[in-house]
C-alpha cells in the first residue's frame, strides 16, 4: 500500500484563482517591459544632459579665455554656440526628464515585487478563494 502526501503543488487550483494568478502574471510582465523601457528611457536622458551640458563648460571657459586674449571674433562665435546649447538644455530639460523616467521605472519596479507576493504568497492563502468569489 502506498501512503498519500498532500502538497502545496497537488492542492486542487479553482478557476477564480488560476484567472487572477494568469492576470497577476500579465500584470508583473507588461509592469517588467514597462519600467525597463523607463529606465533605458532615463538613462538616454541622463546622457543628453552630458552631453549637451560639458560642451557648454568647456566652450563658456574658451570664450572667457579669448575674449581676454583679443580674439573678439572667435570668442563670439562661440558665446553664440552656447547660447544655442544652453537654450535647448533649458528647453528640453534633459535632467527633470530623466528624473521623472527613473522615479516612474522604480514605481514599477516596486508594483512588480507587491504582484509577485501577491500571486505566489497571498492567492494562496486559504481564504483567498472566498475573497476572489466574492469580488467576482
Amino acid at each position: 500500500m502506498t501512503e498519500e502526501v498532500t502538497t502545496l503543488l497537488e492542492r486542487v487550483v479553482s478557476k477564480p484563482r488560476q484567472e487572477v494568478i494568469k492576470e497577476a502574471k500579465r500584470l508583473y510582465e507588461n509592469c517588467l517591459y514597462t519600467s525597463k523601457s523607463h529606465f533605458i528611457e532615463a538613462r538616454f536622458w541622463q546622457n543628453l544632459h552630458l552631453w549637451i551640458g560639458v560642451p557648454s563648460v568647456i566652450l563658456a571657459g574658451v570664450a572667457g579665455t579669448l575674449a581676454f586674449a583679443d580674439v573678439k571674433l572667435l570668442a563670439g562665435i562661440l558665446s553664440m554656440v552656447i547660447v544655442v546649447l544652453t537654450s535647448i538644455t533649458t528647453f528640453l530639460n534633459p535632467k527633470e526628464q530623466a528624473n521623472s523616467h527613473l522615479t516612474a521605472a522604480n514605481n514599477y519596479d516596486s508594483l512588480m515585487t507587491k504582484i509577485r507576493i501577491f500571486w505566489s504568497i497571498d492567492c494562496w492563502r486559504e481564504e483567498s478563494d472566498d475573497v476572489l468569489l466574492i469580488s467576482a
